[in-house]
């Protein structure tokens, strides 16, 4: 029996999301099936927080290109819609999500990529969205816009305009990467990163995650209206609570937290 083309590890509150579809790490029907499912899974394990990772020398050459033969207008306007509501329900996971990027990251993966909180890439690593010089469609699970709103409109329309492939290097620059390491620290540096975050006050985090999108969904008018109720809530919380009287008992920097 073949070995599934996405697997669940825990390490701890970490749960990673390792795409393993060898020898290209092509996003098939059946790697789609298995996101769709673990990011359901993992939404449900009382994770504190995600990696998106792979395996092999490159983290995926993009999507099957068979899905797009004879594909009907019908059917691929329902199966978008549908892959974008994947990519909903991975920012919608009350708790930080990370992209550990490394090799060549091409569009379906690197457009889950972008649904994550923050970005991580080797420095050897790669990047494009390259729908339209390759097959002359256009990025279609969200991709475009989420590197508008990393990056500015200009620079995705760049992007996908000339399918070009870029370093992690410019993508930093550009702000689409929140950090460039060298390749040998990518896996251990990032996941001790991610096992720090999961031991923070991921209630918080989470209402973090609620402020910064308001501001994406209203500008600061939308993020000034859901602050005052999202910051109150964490008031009820055995965090915030046991932080406070620790902060006062034994200062700054020594309050654990449980993410309850």
């Amino acid at each position: 029996m073949a070995d599934p083309p996405l697997r669940l590890e825990r390490d701890g509150d970490v749960v990673s999301l390792v795409l393993s579809n060898p020898p290209l790490n092509l996003f098939t029907a059946e790697v789609l099936e298995s996101l769709a499912a673990g990011i359901d899974e993992v939404a449900g394990s009382g994770a504190r927080a995600l990696v998106w990772r792979a395996d092999g020398k490159l983290f995926s050459g993009g999507v099957d290109v068979e899905t797009f033969d004879e594909l009907p207008v019908g059917e691929a306007t329902e199966l978008w819609q549908r892959l974008i509501g994947l990519v909903h329900k991975l920012e919608a996971l009350p708790f930080p999500t990370l992209a550990l990027t490394h090799g060549l990251c091409l569009t379906a993966a690197w457009e889950v990529s972008l649904g994550c909180d923050l970005i991580w890439a080797a420095e050897s690593a790669q990047f494009g969205l390259v729908e339209a010089p390759a097959v002359g469609l256009t990025p279609a699970m969200g991709g475009t816009q989420r590197m508008a709103q990393r990056c500015g409109p200009g620079r995705a329309r760049e992007f996908v305009y000339t399918g070009r492939i870029y370093d992690a290097a410019t993508l930093e620059r550009w702000g689409a990467l929140n950090r460039v390491v060298p390749d040998e620290d990518l896996l251990e540096k990032g996941m001790a990163f991610a096992a720090q975050l999961a031991a923070g006050p991921t209630l918080a985090h989470a209402a973090t995650k609620r402020i910064v999108r308001g501001y994406l969904d209203g500008g600061i008018i939308e993020a000034d209206r859901v602050t005052p109720e999202a910051a109150a809530a964490l008031f009820d919380t055995e965090d915030l609570q046991g932080a406070v009287k620790t902060f006062l008992a034994e200062g700054p920097g020594k309050a654990t937290f449980k993410g309850r």
